[in-house]
């Protein structure tokens, strides 16, 4: 566990580095560095062999793809928020409200999604176990942005 809290240490620095200074090129070396690093922690925790790990794998990869692309969407909607934070009337903010909605709700569903495939290929305890870190590093995310952004009215 202290191999995943220094990874995601890490990954709240950057988040808050990436919004401030939101740079394409930047955001992608992070998600590349973090993907690495994420999938090191991943694989410390969910020890699989043979066949069930190349099944393991590549469904996890599958995940990661798709996943990225979610925080992608995520990182965007924080560097509007933050760059929208002093004007935000109630359209705006319904706006933005809608779109954390809905990028949480799609990350929610991605995550059953898969579980369901990993326990179909590999079975329930490494189902169990990619649902349980998965559900681990989004939570430590989702606290460490609402923890650093402003709540709306915070900040007049």
């Amino acid at each position: 566990m202290k191999k995943i809290n220094l990874l995601l240490s890490i990954l709240l620095f950057t988040v808050v580095s990436v919004s401030a200074q939101s740079q394409k090129e930047e955001v992608e070396l992070f998600q590349s560095i973090f993907g690495m690093e994420k999938k090191a922690a991943v694989a410390d925790f969910i020890i699989v062999e043979g066949e069930t790990a190349t099944n393991f794998w590549a469904l996890y990869d599958e995940y990661e793809t798709i996943r990225k692309e979610n925080g992608q969407k995520r990182l965007d909607l924080l560097e509007k928020y933050s760059n929208e934070y002093s004007s935000l009337e109630d359209e705006k903010t319904r706006k933005i409200t809608k779109e954390m909605i809905s990028i949480g709700s799609k990350y929610d569903k991605l995550i059953q999604k898969y579980y369901k495939k990993v326990d179909k290929k590999c079975g329930a305890k490494y189902a169990a176990q990619f649902y349980q870190i998965e559900m681990y590093f989004q939570s430590v995310i989702r606290l460490t942005i609402m923890d650093e952004m402003p709540f709306i009215g915070e900040v007049e």
